[in-house]
């Protein structure tokens, strides 16, 4: 009796272990994608104030 409930335990550990990984692994994933995508967010607005600095907007007040 003894052994069977060991493995029963050993077995519950091994899945619990699973299941943090698991969480583990999605939340670095998570991470990882928050950071690309301010990577890539701040590269746009960088991309987009230097193609408002260079092409001009149209936008005069003296055309009345």
């Amino acid at each position: 009796m003894f052994l069977g409930g060991f493995v029963a335990k050993l077995i519950f550990v091994l899945c619990l272990c699973i299941c943090c990984n698991a969480c583990s692994v999605v939340t670095v994933a998570d991470t990882a994608v928050s950071v690309v995508a301010t990577g890539v967010k701040t590269t746009v607005k960088a991309a987009g104030a230097v193609a408002d600095a260079v092409i001009p907007d149209g936008d005069d007040d003296e055309d009345e």
